[in-house]
């Protein structure tokens, strides 16, 4: 049961409370001073503190509640703590506020705002703590994976990404294709690291080839090798192909959508037998290689137009592993960029508001250059949005939706809901941190 404990030294003030909240389902714990409600935090379970200014006749300066109200911080730094003040002055309260308490309320309070504030501190509470036992499992599972293999210094926070990594370890060992999907600049390559480093293989060559950054013609060379002559231009010497480099380890094939049907037809027979000829050269020639392609094309669709061989697509997708854009996973946004910046300047708050908010068409790679270009124009000041050169019209669109209720459908909301925000959430089809954020751009106070 959710439980409320009030510290005031006027024991009318506690009953008062404790029936208020007792016909909400709110348990109420009473202290009459400071040194006993302190006592009660050691002990019980507390979700919120509802704390008086004041403790001794005749005072109004509010210093007892500042020294409350900080020794509580010290023990319990994310307790929602809700101040009443009758003569202390306003100036006092509101800085407390501002330092971290959740709100300030008068004697005589009005029951109505009360128990909307402490039906959404409560709220928020039970949320931080599910966040923070969330965050915590998730750092277990970071610690085991880092325990257990190489992530080649990966960054990530997100659950996608962590979905992502735990697969590519899981595959690593087994010896088989990998076909890694993904848009562009998701960091398709880094994945191949990991499955490479945590391979059988993982002492073997690793050997990279971008199909797509080689003329059509020159990528069979390139894969296979070639014999002097063997092409318009051909070297006068023999030329060794990356599979026969990557013998005894990995070979990496990025945008392999971009393969010419004649190289796909070879590359299928290395993947079935090992065996391929240089261009130029009747010699059969056997690796042992394992292969882990890339791509961002549609290759379904590109099989269906005939662009792509039905069979090599099956044989290079034993395991597919689909990495999600960066907008899908707002979680590594900031700490991708720290890792960018590498102590090098400092984000604003309004930076970091600012990457959060923008879509990144360009996924990693664009984010990558955007603090880049931050960092050489920011000089010795922090960064903020004007530094990043990020498009605000972006930023506007990805922070709007179409189906975003208007300001006045939301107050109405609230107003029904007696400023309960999930119970108003809820009428509007919204979570709760979706409604605390149209609030915010509105500009409607939160307090009820």
């Amino acid at each position: 049961m959710r439980t409320v404990l009030v510290i005031d030294d006027n024991p009318a003030v506690g009953t008062a409370l404790d029936v208020l909240f007792a016909l909400h389902d709110i348990r109420t714990l009473v202290a009459t001073s400071p040194a006993q409600g302190l006592d009660l935090l050691a002990r019980e379970d507390i979700d919120l503190v509802v704390q008086d200014m004041n403790f001794s006749a005749d005072t109004t300066s509010g210093e007892e509640g500042i020294e409350l109200y900080r020794a509580i911080r010290r023990e319990h730094s994310d307790l929602p703590i809700i101040l009443l003040t009758a003569w202390t002055r306003l100036e006092t309260a509101v800085e407390l506020v501002k330092a971290g308490a959740g709100d300030y309320l008068g004697k005589p309070w009005d029951d109505n705002k009360l128990l909307a504030t402490v039906e959404n501190l409560l709220e928020l509470s039970e949320a931080t703590r599910e966040v923070s036992r969330f965050r915590d499992e998730r750092r277990r599972r970071r610690r085991q994976l880092d325990d257990r293999f190489d992530l080649r210094g990966v960054v990530y926070a997100s659950s996608a990404m962590e979905r992502v990594i735990e697969l590519a370890c899981q595959v690593a060992r087994a010896d088989v294709p990998v076909l890694i999907t993904g848009p562009n600049g998701t960091g398709k390559e880094r994945i191949a690291e990991i499955v490479q480093a945590n391979s059988t293989r993982a002492q073997g060559p690793f050997i990279t080839v971008n199909c797509g950054a080689l003329p059509s013609e020159l990528i069979e060379a390139e894969l296979f090798g070639a014999e002097p002559g063997a092409y318009t231009g051909a070297a006068t010497r023999a030329r060794e192909g990356r599979f026969e480099a990557a013998d005894g380890g990995t070979l990496f094939l990025d945008e392999i959508g971009n393969l010419p049907l004649a190289g796909q037809m070879k590359l299928l027979r290395v993947l079935e037998s090992g065996e391929f000829e240089r261009l130029g050269s009747t010699r059969t020639r056997k690796v042992k290689v394992r292969v882990i392609s890339a791509t961002n094309a549609d290759l379904p669709r590109m099989i269906h137009d005939g662009k792509f061989r039905e069979d090599l697509f099956y044989r290079l997708n034993t395991i597919e592993i689909a990495l999600p854009p960066l907008s899908d996973r707002p979680d590594d946004i900031l700490p991708l960029a720290e890792r960018f910046l590498d102590d090098d300047a400092v984000l604003s708050d309004e930076a970091r508001d600012a990457l959060l908010d923008y879509p990144w068409p360009g996924n990693v790679r664009e984010l990558k250059n955007t603090i880049d270009r931050a960092k050489l124009l920011c000089g010795r000041d922090e960064i903020t949005s004007k530094h990043m050169g990020l498009s605000a019209t972006a930023i506007s669109a990805a922070a709007r939706s179409l189906d975003d209720p208007p300001r006045d459908v939301i107050e109405e909301a609230l107003r029904k809901a007696g400023g309960v925000i999930s119970r108003a959430a809820r009428s509007l089809g919204l979570s709760r941190q979706a409604l605390y954020r149209r609030m915010q751009r509105f500009g409607i106070p939160t307090e009820g």
